[in-house]
């Protein structure tokens, strides 16, 4: 299980070490993708494996989830880590989560999340600023 914020860097080349113990959990290759709100996802294979079952299900008569299976596949890309723990994001994945060199990467249970700074920073400032409106409305989903 992946949980825990850390804060890095990219290096020149556009490469991003992998906290270690998030390391521990994803192997030596993982998938990384488009994620939602404007972060990358990366998951370990038998995740992704999980999630791309999950997603052929999905009806193709409808275009809702056509736009997601699209969305979603047409940015994934296999992650390998070098000996350093890093891993090389794509330039398309950067543009898309407006990375240029701070990072935060998250722990979000069976996946990882690589947001630049200054988005997770905004995405903070709103989430405590609604925080207990969002813990009244998940009580509604039986958590």
């Amino acid at each position: 299980m992946f949980m825990g914020e850390y804060q890095h860097s990219l290096d020149t080349k556009g490469r991003l070490i992998i906290p270690a113990k998030f390391r521990e959990v994803l192997g030596e290759t993982g998938v990384m993708t488009r994620g939602l709100d404007n972060c990358l996802f990366l998951f370990p294979h038998s995740e992704w494996s999980i999630l791309e079952e999950k997603l052929k299900s999905l009806p193709l008569t409808k275009s809702t989830a056509r736009q997601f299976v699209r969305f979603f596949f047409s940015g994934a890309t296999e992650c390998e880590l070098d000996k350093q723990g890093r891993i090389n994001i794509p330039q398309n994945l950067r543009d898309y989560a407006d990375i240029e060199k701070d990072v935060v990467v998250i722990g979000v249970s069976s996946r990882i999340e690589i947001w630049s700074r200054h988005r997770w920073e905004e995405y903070m400032q709103q989430a405590e600023e609604s925080y207990e409106e969002i813990a009244e409305n998940i009580v509604e989903l039986g958590i």
